[in-house]
Parts: C-alpha cells; structure tokens; sequence
C-alpha cells in the first residue's frame, strides 16, 4: 500500500485530507510535529513515504505585505526542504498552491501552464514555492493551485456570512472579484483521486467549477440557508481597501485533470449545497 505523508495535518484542508484518506496508509504531520523550515527534520521525518503532500502554507495575505521573509520562508524554503527529501527518498510530491501565482487581469480562465505574475508578496512566495519543488524534485512533483477555500476546520467565508446575517439586515459583498469557491471536502477527494491515480507530475487547479463573484457566493450561501438573497447588497472592491492587492480574475482552467485521465471537480453550487448540508458552514 502507498505510504502517505500528509504535511499541514492539522490546518483547513490537512483535516479533511486526512479525513479523505481514512482507508489508505497516511501520517498526519501538524506544524508543531513537522517544521518545513527544518531541512534536516523534513528529510528525516519523511523518509519512508512514498506521497508527500504539503498543505502547511503561510496564508495571511495581508500581514506577507509586511512580513515577506516569514512568508517566504514557509511558502518556499519549506517546499524546497520538502522537494529535497523527497529527492532523497524517491518521493512524489503534491504542493499545494494558490490562484495568487497570477495578476488576476485575464478575461478567461487560467491555463496551467500561463506564465506567473504575481502581484502580492503572498503570491509571490508561493510562486517561488512552485518553481523550488519543481526544480529539486523533477518529474515526481505535482502543483495543486486552489482558490477560494472555505471549510469546516478553519474561519471561510460562507460561515462569517452566515454569521453576519444573524446580526445584520442587508450585507455589502463585492461584485468585481471573480474566482471559484472551493469546498476542502471536495478538494482533498480530489487530491486522494491524484494519488490514486500515481500522483503524476505536473501542475492542475484544484477549485471546483464555474466561476462567482463574492457577491454570487454570499447570495447562494444565504440560498441554501434558506435565508433571502436580497439581503445580500453589491458593491465594489474601492470600499474595502486591504494591504495585499487581490486579483481581480481568478478563473482557473482545469484541462490537466482531462489530460491525466482524471474528472475536475464539480461545480460550485453543487459543492456549497453538499458543504452546508454536512454542517461544514456552521459554526461548532
């Protein structure tokens, strides 16, 4: 059976991975049981494995603005370290990464292989993370970009709407950002379905698909918590002036899942319906 190593164990997706994989050989390793910025720790803790999947990242857009170094040490130095012990143990890889590797100016979604332009010092951390795992572990690492995640185990978006919701009549949500809302649930079945199918290299958007402004998703999410979507009022990015840059195109395109053979994950509003009725909207 394929041993899998499961880095980031404890974050958002690392639980409902786990949770995916319940039938298959996994270790979980959380960030206090495994420093990625450690390479001796990372080389030594992961030898045996024959998967090694990254779901740690550094994830605080806003504060990287401040604080590049930290991010880039967790968001490329620890894939580096990681790329590296899997070289030495003739590993695959899957490192997750983000929409934010592009500038968000395409009017179509993303092709996988589109050049990154990263805007923010987020992105660009996780841009850099890319090219370390692939370069130092040619031919065995996969790339898995997502967007817009949202999840039982960790705060997202649809749960803080729900939340506003209670306390407030209308809501202002803007309407000039465009990406795909991502369950984890979906997501980490997905990246079980890679795994199954012997992980093969190269680089695919894990979101699930369509497409939605943050204004569509708060709307449905009011939707399928029967609550009216009216209440729910469009405004534009101007009104919420953050730090990091967001992009405003984050469409991504899903042809290297076809290419290997494997079906790309369904569509938005099918996922949100599924996420809410397993109580991954609510709060614990």
């Amino acid at each position: 059976m394929t041993r899998i190593a499961v880095v980031g164990s404890g974050g958002m997706l690392g639980t409902d991975l786990m949770h995916a994989l319940g039938s298959h050989d996994a270790t979980g390793f959380t960030r206090a049981e495994l420093d990625i910025t450690d390479r001796t720790a990372a080389v030594e803790l992961l030898s045996g494995f024959d998967v090694i999947i990254n779901a740690s990242a550094y994830t605080r857009v806003d504060d990287a603005e401040t604080d590049e170094e930290n991010a880039h040490l967790v968001n490329a130095v620890g894939p580096h370290n990681l790329a590296l012990a899997a070289a030495q143990h003739g590993s695959r890889l899957v490192q997750l990464s983000t929409d934010y590797v592009f500038d968000g100016t395409a009017t179509e979604p993303y092709a996988e292989d589109a050049p990154r332009h990263p805007v923010s010092a987020y992105g660009r951390t996780k841009a850099a993370g890319e090219l370390l795992a692939l370069e130092h572990n040619p031919g065995r690492t996969a790339i898995v970009r997502t967007a817009w995640l949202y999840g039982k185990n960790g705060s997202n978006f649809p749960r803080t709407m729900l939340t506003l919701a209670a306390g407030r009549e209308t809501l202002d949500v803007v309407n000039d950002q465009r990406g795909q809302p991502t369950w984890t649930g979906d997501l980490a079945a997905q990246l079980v379905t890679l795994v199954e199918a012997g992980t093969p290299a190269g680089i695919f958007h894990g979101t699930n698909s369509g497409e939605a402004s943050w204004f569509d998703l708060a709307q449905a999410v009011f939707v399928v918590a029967g609550l009216d979507p009216d209440r729910v009022k469009p405004t534009d990015s101007s009104a919420f002036q953050r730090p990091a840059p967001r992009p405003s195109f984050s469409v991504l395109g899903h042809r290297a899942w076809r290419d290997a053979g494997i079906e790309p994950m369904r569509e938005w509003k099918q996922a949100l319906q599924a996420a809410f009725e397993s109580g991954a909207l609510t709060a614990e």
